[in-house]
């Protein structure tokens, strides 16, 4: 995996903490993961956006000069610095909430499907049974969630059980549920003209998992 995401995956998120075994570029992944997860699963508190910005040394504007992932970074780091939490929610509930169907929805079904709770949940449920993963009680959105999958795929990196968090789960659990219409997801966030913020989260998200896509072909 790319020497950038040792550097950038340094903001934390909300869930469990990902441990201090394996790998450093594993770690790194996972905690990207997390990131994105988190970023789709509720707006970024204030805490939450100082420690992204605090990614970038002071008096050091970006990573690698001209790398893709670095860039995308780089223009979350801005949106986290120039904008306030409230900002941020403001974008977030106007976009993905809402009473009827919102601006973007985040579920994988209706990308690979059209609808919502499709048989592409159906199959994420099976998947997740045969990992022996559950929703917690708290979390009231679906499996096929986009932020459910990146916790999911966090769980493969860094979990403790190798029987279950390994490279091959990882490759098969990616490519059957998140590569099919990740790019979809993102198109139709930057689709919208009013969420420049959010426009810096999906290009993060398309990047990064881009990277992973062409990684997990070379397995």
């Amino acid at each position: 995996m790319s020497e950038q995401l040792k550097e950038m995956a340094t903001a934390e998120h909300a869930s469990t903490e990902v441990g201090d075994v394996g790998l450093p570029e594993d770690l790194a992944r996972a905690d990207l993961y997390g990131l994105i997860a988190r970023l789709f699963h509720l707006p970024p508190d204030q805490a939450l956006l100082d420690q992204i910005v605090a990614s970038v040394p002071e008096g050091q504007d970006e990573y690698a000069e001209g790398a893709s992932l670095s860039r995308v970074w780089n223009n979350l780091v801005e949106a986290a610095k120039s904008n306030s939490a409230g900002v941020w929610r403001k974008e977030f509930d106007s976009n993905f909430i809402s009473v009827g169907r919102p601006n973007v929805i985040l579920n994988g079904s209706f990308y690979m499907a059209g609808y919502l709770n499709e048989r592409p949940l159906v199959s994420i449920r099976s998947a997740l049974m045969e990992l022996g993963l559950e929703a917690a009680e708290e979390i009231t959105e679906t499996e096929d969630h986009i932020a459910a999958l990146c916790e999911v795929m966090r769980y493969l990196i860094a979990g403790d059980d190798v029987a279950i968090s390994n490279l091959t789960k990882q490759r098969v659990f990616f490519t059957e549920h998140i590569l099919p219409w990740y790019d979809q997801l993102c198109d139709a966030i930057e689709d919208v003209p009013d969420m420049p913020l959010y426009h810096s989260v999906s290009a993060l998200t398309r990047e990064f998992l881009a990277i992973e896509a062409q990684s997990f072909d070379m397995i």
